[in-house]
């Protein structure tokens, strides 16, 4: 057993690995946990404009429900490493996911707009620890050879929670009531703190008491909170014609800055950025981060896209990119097992194809397209996912101290989720500024005085629509032809950017699921 504390200068005895049956179901329970949290990141999306309409207020306030849970969350991921060194990686988790399970019941019973906002951001403060935590927790309790099944479950959930979460809560929202999008929470929560505690109490990990570094904290909340307020509000507030949004990038900028020069030249600081002086943290962190922005973006951007020129109603859409999620679940259990005997780079690059793959297989979708033509390109990125998480996991975390791994998982997920919400803000601004590029080369060859035009007036005519109507006609039809090329852009860009990723990853170490890394290489 580990013990409650460190000693000055002595190197931290890493946990014991678990087995058999309590091995089985202790990792079930974090997968759970993990998947509960990434899950309610989204699930709350396709659910606004009910929860707008139920609490009586506008669908630009309703969005704070996401706005303030992004913020929130976003301060306190990268807390992770201090709060697990100061207090144990078992008991920072399993209170988390307790206080988590709580603020998901406050937000079910929230009486108003004001009220679910401020549980939301309470959700989000106490949720900062469950995902690093649970993938730290994992890599720890299984023994080395089997480290990549850990990191396979872990992967499953982070990937298909996303995808399940507007599926899930458009079903919810349409069928129930969108007060049990927070309460499905609770049984959950309950079961996962209960199994954690339970099975890994006796294993706490060391604990050494160090200064609280209110200074680097300061910072950090400042400039994080202006950082994702600038990008939830940036498209509404037109961007830069924006003054506030001017200010809040200014205000990052600026506290950014400052905190990390802070950061690195403090005793004690609340975030450690050494790490990056760790040659294959940093590239596969950036290699991450790129990767997961590319593919959060696409995945916001299709079902607007299905939604707002195709037709398809929210759940169908959502449905589209749900076969990537089951072949995802399906080939992780045999990439676990790959990764142990494969350099982690190999499969790192083989997802980064398959994802490029995917892309440029949506880029030649057409305005007539079927669900089966929709589907397979989602089903090869269902390939990719199966190898994505674990195998740039596997590059960034292989040679980082044991102890160290709760603070290098809250890093690393700290930057992927600043990349998602980047691709998140970024991502429909991109398509709508693309497509009034294409709007006005399609309007140019669509004069008044073209013959094209005038012959498609007078068909809509003979067919009995006024001159208004037709013209009406034709500027939908324009607006829909230049949204999908737009998009056709966007995966077609998506793809290139994609495959610029392999050289990055070649720079890295070879690493291996076993923890083992070749400097030579």
């Amino acid at each position: 057993m580990a013990s409650p504390a460190t000693t000055a200068g002595a190197e931290p005895a890493s946990p014991p690995p678990l087995t058999g049956g309590t091995l089985t179901i202790t990792a079930i329970a974090l997968a759970l946990g993990t998947f509960m949290q990434v899950l309610d990141s989204t699930i709350a999306n396709v659910s606004l404009p009910t929860i707008a309409g139920n609490l009586g207020v506008s669908s630009s306030q309703g969005t704070w429900v996401i706005t303030s849970f992004a913020v929130a969350n976003g301060i306190s991921v990268p807390l992770t490493g201090w709060l697990m060194g100061r207090f144990g990686v078992v008991r920072v988790f399993t209170f988390s996911v307790l206080l988590f399970t709580f603020a998901s019941f406050l937000c079910g019973i929230a009486w108003n707009i004001e009220g679910l906002i401020g549980f939301r951001i309470l959700q989000g403060l106490v949720s900062g620890p469950m995902i690093p935590g649970s993938q730290a927790l994992l890599i720890m309790i299984f023994p080395p050879e089997k480290r990549a099944t850990g990191l396979a479950m872990w992967s499953m959930t982070t990937l298909v929670g996303p995808i399940c979460g507007p599926i899930l809560g458009g079903y919810i929202s349409d069928n129930y009531a969108w007060e049990w999008i927070f309460l499905i929470n609770v049984p959950i929560g309950l079961f996962c703190a209960f199994i954690c505690w339970q099975n890994m109490k006796s294993r706490e990990t060391p604990t050494r008491k160090v200064p609280v570094d209110t200074t680097g904290f300061a910072l950090l909340v400042i400039w994080v909170g202006a950082l994702q307020v600038m990008l939830d509000t940036g498209k509404e507030a037109d961007w830069f014609s924006s003054p506030a949004i001017v200010v809040e990038l200014i205000v990052a900028i600026v506290f950014f800055i400052a905190w990390v020069i802070w950061e690195l030249n403090e005793k004690n600081p609340i975030v450690d950025l050494s790490m990056f002086k760790n040659r294959n943290f940093t590239l596969g962190t950036i290699a991450l981060c790129i990767a997961y922005a590319i593919f959060f973006g696409n995945g916001l951007l299709l079902p607007v896209w299905l939604q707002s020129n195709m037709g398809y109603v929210a759940t169908w859409a959502g449905l589209v990119a749900a076969p990537s999620g089951v072949v995802a679940v399906i080939l992780t259990p045999f990439a676990a097992r790959l990764l142990g005997k494969t350099d982690a780079r190999i499969l790192a690059t083989f997802s980064i194809l398959m994802f490029a793959l995917s892309f440029f297989m949506r880029s030649g979708y057409t305005p007539d397209a079927d669900f089966t033509a929709l589907v397979l390109p989602l089903l090869v990125q269902g390939v990719a996912m199966s190898t994505f998480f674990i195998s740039m996991i596997t590059i960034a975390m292989a040679d980082i101290p044991a102890h160290q791994t709760p603070a290098a998982s809250g890093l690393s997920n700290f930057a992927r989720i600043t990349a998602g919400s980047f691709a998140a803000s970024l991502a429909t601004t991109i398509w709508d500024r693309m497509e009034a590029v294409h709007q006005t080369r399609l309007s140019e060859t669509m004069s008044s005085g073209s013959p094209l035009w005038i012959e498609t007036i007078q068909k809509l005519q003979a067919a009995g629509l006024s001159l208004q109507q037709a013209v009406g006609v034709i500027t939908s039809q324009v607006m829909s032809q230049a949204y999908l090329q737009a998009a056709l852009d966007f995966f077609r860009i998506s793809g290139w950017l994609t495959l610029l990723l392999i050289p990055l990853i070649w720079f890295a170490k070879k690493s291996m699921s076993n923890g083992a890394v070749h400097a030579a290489d």
